[in-house]
């Protein structure tokens, strides 16, 4: 049995429902105080903008570039965060090959009423990693 859910992909004010955070610091190099090249965030970053591309909810589930999410001993993170859902945070994601997975999951996320994401059902890439899952704000 499949259930759909009608969520809108905007509130009232223009800001979107669902987000995918990505940490672009994630993975750095760092030499002086200053980061050298580009981070594995920001590789996998690109890797989920270029897919987006493809993506079915690319207009409902934007993703957002931050500068540090403060997990940088488990890098790289991601987050998903929606108004009335769970919070993800996700680390330990590989730069190389965790894109598509982390896509397939935010789909998974955006099709849940709660946002609640079991272990057996979230991709293989997301099983493990699994930083924090926080309460939905009080509407």
């Amino acid at each position: 049995m499949t259930t759909t859910v009608n969520i809108s992909p905007t509130s009232p004010l223009g800001v979107a429902e669902h987000t995918l955070f990505v940490c672009k610091t994630c993975a750095s190099v760092w030499q002086d105080g200053k980061r050298l090249g580009e981070s594995g965030g920001e590789k996998l970053l690109h890797q989920l903008q270029q897919l987006a591309q493809d993506w079915e909810l690319r207009d409902q589930f934007p993703i957002q570039e931050v500068e540090c999410m403060s997990a940088c001993n488990r890098s790289c993170v991601v987050a998903f965060a929606a108004k009335g859902k769970l919070t993800y945070l996700f680390g330990d994601l590989s730069v190389d090959g965790s894109a598509s997975a982390i896509l397939q999951c935010a789909s998974q996320y955006y099709g849940k009423a709660n946002g609640l994401l079991p272990w057996s059902e979230r991709p293989e890439a997301l099983k493990k990693g699994i930083l924090a899952k926080i309460p939905p704000l009080s509407q």
